[in-house]
């Protein structure tokens, strides 16, 4: 069975979303962004979720962080919860 580590970032608006992942681009911590912004109880550990497979998350998260390429910032990713910015460390 494929497992997955990603981290990630929850904030309410798709803006905000946004402003974040221009804020990673240009250098800032994702770790230090998500203690800072993100809503997810996550956030306290710099956004790690830690070891997961399909099906263990929403399927929108499954979508990107079994297909997207690892260390790469992607999002917004719209889910129930809000949106989120993701960033698969491993997977295997």
């Amino acid at each position: 069975m494929t497992k997955a580590k990603a981290r990630h970032i929850l904030v309410a608006t798709e803006e905000q979303c946004n402003e974040l992942k221009t804020m990673i681009s240009n250098g800032e911590g994702f770790a230090e962004i998500a203690r800072k912004y993100s809503t997810c109880p996550s956030g306290r550990n710099g956004g790690d979720l830690g070891e997961f497979g399909p099906g263990m998350m929403v399927r929108e998260f499954d979508e990107v962080v079994f297909s997207a390429p690892l260390h790469e910032v992607q999002g917004p990713v719209k889910t129930q919860f809000g949106y989120h910015l993701l960033e698969v460390t491993e997977r295997s």
